[in-house]
This record gives structure tokens, sequence and C-alpha cells, in this order.
């Protein structure tokens, strides 16, 4: 009798882990169908490169000005639609307008089709400009969106394509090589103001895709056909694609583009003052404590620096084989954010601010640090600016060595290629 109950038992036991078992198998194999296969977010949605450029082909133009007083012909670059109404987005050096009234401008397509263009608006400080093809219907027209190009990351994946010495529907491949370059810059002396040319361009995107002469105005695509970028120049001794590109960032694509179809042009916020990035060099050689931060060695006279109170240097040093004039302000701040270097200053105004805006300006004035607040200006225009007596530092670079036009001329195109130092050295 007590053998059987034991037996009972054990049967028991068994039967109910065999019901747990199933119970459990089941609820197992219930939640492995309910988790759904997770995407890699940098592939989702990337297409092969032979898909990708079917899909944008039709967007990609080539864009000529024909200078029909010139005997050397005309300049050539590329450029990408940009919506329905037949606007297309290209760099201003490619369609630089001229005092000649001869000049024309036509957009020629993949399929061989040329097309005339209107120039709309420029905005020379952004290297860009927009031209509106006409006798074009609509349908022919095939616009390409723009990404968001702050979401960029080193690495990501890039296409660059355009129309490298004519060699139309032309396309490379590269990564994004860095971000946040300034263009064009020089590292001994960071402006604010200055002549038109002299103007920084901030967020600037570097890839290693090639870039050659006449990719100029073409777009940087992502893997999903959305442009991150506008191709305006390149790092070369030759002149020639070397291994760095530089483009515009969407971003600022979107902005300025809205700009120039509505009004012609865009209006950029501005400081007046030139100056410094603090190195510990720096300031162990003037005497400060602080090595972070931008040093003001000159402001311009009547712009929203003179006017809120900000002092230039005022006593002059030598520092790596130039003069420089010490004792101005340091800016530590714009609205609580470090200022590092002329950069972060540049893309904070770019970015989220506009002429007319209030900025806060942390500073370190005689050891003492103080707060000041300013009204952003509107950048002068370069004939303004021409006609000024602010020439302190301007593209072509100060002369400091004694260096000819043509060594200074030389020296732009090793940095950014030649059709934009053409433009720059008005050749």
């Amino acid at each position: 009798m007590i053998e059987r109950k034991v037996l009972l038992a054990i049967l028991f036991l068994a039967l109910i882990a065999i019901i747990s078992y199933e119970t459990y198998s089941s609820s197992t194999k219930l939640v492995s169908a309910q988790i759904p296969t997770t995407e890699n977010s940098t592939t989702r949605g990337s297409l092969s490169l032979p898909d990708l450029f079917t899909q944008v082909q039709k967007s990609v133009v080539q864009v000529t000005e024909r200078d029909n007083s010139n005997e050397l012909g005309s300049r050539l670059g590329s450029g990408f639609v940009y919506d329905k109404d037949g606007h297309v987005i290209t760099n201003y050096h490619v369609v630089t307008p001229g005092t000649n009234n001869n000049n024309e401008l036509q957009v020629t397509f993949l399929d061989g089709n040329s097309y005339p263009a209107d120039l709309v608006g420029v905005d020379q400080f952004a290297d860009l400009a927009v031209i509106k093809v006409k006798n074009i219907s609509s349908d022919k027209l095939a616009p390409l969106p723009l990404a968001n190009s702050s979401s960029l990351r080193i690495g990501d994946s890039v296409v660059a394509i355009g129309n490298p010495f004519g060699l139309s529907g032309s396309m490379t491949q590269g990564i994004v090589s860095g971000l946040g370059r300034l263009l064009p810059s020089n590292e001994n002396q960071d402006n604010l103001a200055g002549a038109g040319s002299s103007f920084s361009i901030p967020n600037i995107i570097q890839t290693d895709a090639a870039i050659n002469p006449g990719n100029s105005g073409g777009p940087l695509i992502d893997t999903q056909g959305r442009v991150v970028g506008i191709n305006t120049a390149i790092f070369s001794n030759t002149g020639v694609y070397s291994g760095v590109g530089f483009a515009i960032p969407s971003d600022t694509i979107s902005k300025v583009a809205t700009s120039l179809i509505q009004n012609g042009s865009y209006h950029h916020p501005y400081i007046g003052i030139i100056g410094l990035s603090l190195s510990p060099e720096l300031s162990k050689q003037i005497g400060l404590n602080q090595t972070k931060g931008f040093l003001i060695t000159s402001i311009t006279k009547g712009g929203p620096a003179d006017k809120a109170g900000l002092r230039a240097g005022s006593t002059t040093t030598t520092f790596m084989g130039r003069d420089v004039e010490v004792g101005g302000d340091i800016i530590l701040k714009i609205d609580n954010r470090e200022v590092l270097k002329i950069d972060d200053i540049l893309a904070y105004l770019e970015s989220l601010k506009h002429v007319g805006d209030k900025v806060h300006f942390t500073i370190l004035r005689d050891n003492v640090i103080k707060g000041l607040d300013l009204i952003l200006g509107d950048r002068p225009s370069p004939a303004k600016l021409d006609s000024s007596n602010d020439f302190s530092n301007r593209l072509p670079p100060q002369n400091d060595n004694n260096k000819s036009q043509e060594e200074l001329y030389n020296e732009c195109v090793n940095v950014a290629g030649k059709s934009l130092c053409d433009f720059l050295f008005k050749r």
C-alpha cells in the first residue's frame, strides 16, 4: 500500500514537470516570436552604389557660365535640382556674377539636354548660389532631398557626384573623414571682420571621396540618396584631388537657399571682431594664466562689438613672427557655451542665430570675469568693406613675409582649389 502511494506521488510529480515544461516551452516560443529583428540604423535604407546612382542621376546637372566676351570661354561646375520649380543649387564661385552682361548660364542634364538658366540669388559668404532652369517642364525635374547634416558621424559613407574635368555623370565613393572644419581658415589669425572673402564658412564637412575641378557645386550624398553637403573645395598641392575634400553642410544649404529663393540674398549675423585663439604658448608669452578662449585684437569701428563695449588689444607684441595686439578682452563663452577658438563662435552664430538677435558674452578683462550683451548686426557687403578702412585681415592673406600676389594665390590654390581662389583673387 505504501509502495503504491509512493508510485502515485512520483507519477504526479512527473506529470507536473511535463506540464510545466510544455508551458515554459510555449511561452518561450511565444516570446521569441514577438521579439522583432533589429536593424542597424546606419544601414537601414542604404542603397547599393549602382542603385544609388540610378536614383540620383537625373537630379545632378552640369552648370556652365558662358562668357561671350572672354576668349577663354566658359566656367564649368556642377549642381543639383532643389525643387519642382526648377531651382538648382550650386557654388557661388561657379556662377560668379560679374559686371559683364554677356554672361549666360546653361544647365545640362545627364541625358544631354541643355536649358538656359537665370541667376536667382547668391551668397558669396557661404559660397552658395541658386539658379532657375528655364523652358523645362516639372515632370523632368527630380529634386534631391536634404539630410540633416548635424547627425553625420565621422566614418559615415558618402558619395560625390558631379562633372570632374567636364566628365558628366561621375561618381566617387568615400567616407566623412572630418567634421566642423572652417573654410577658408588661417590658423594664425582667426577672423570675424574684414573683406568679404576673408569670412570663414563653419561646420564644413571633410571627405576622402575624390573631388576634382568641375565637381564644385555637385552634391555629397549619403547612402540613402539624400544630400548631406555640396562639394566646394579640395586640399591639394597640385590643384587636383589628394585625399581631402570639403563640402558645405546641408543644414547651411537649407537655411541659405530658402532665403536666396525668396529674397535673392541671405543676411549673416555679424560681430565685427578680429583676434586669436589662445594657446598655452601665447598665454605664457603675454603673461596670462588663462589658456583657452578668443583674444580680441581688433574691433571694427561702429560695428556691433564696438557698440556693445568690447575692447581690442592696445599693446603690440610679436608672436610666431607677426605683430599681435594684446591686452584686449578674451571671450570665454557665448550664451554660456564655451569658446575655445573662433570656430565655436562662428558655428554657433551661423547655426542658431540671426541678425538682430541678442547674445551674451562671458569675457575676461583685466583678469576679471565680466558679462556683456551684444546685438548681432548684418554682415557688411564686400563692396562696403572694400570702401571702409577695415583692412586688417582679408584674403589675399596678410603679407607677413613680403610674398608676391602670385605666391599668395598659389598658397590659396593648395588649400582651397583653383576655382575658389580664382574668385577670391578676382581672376
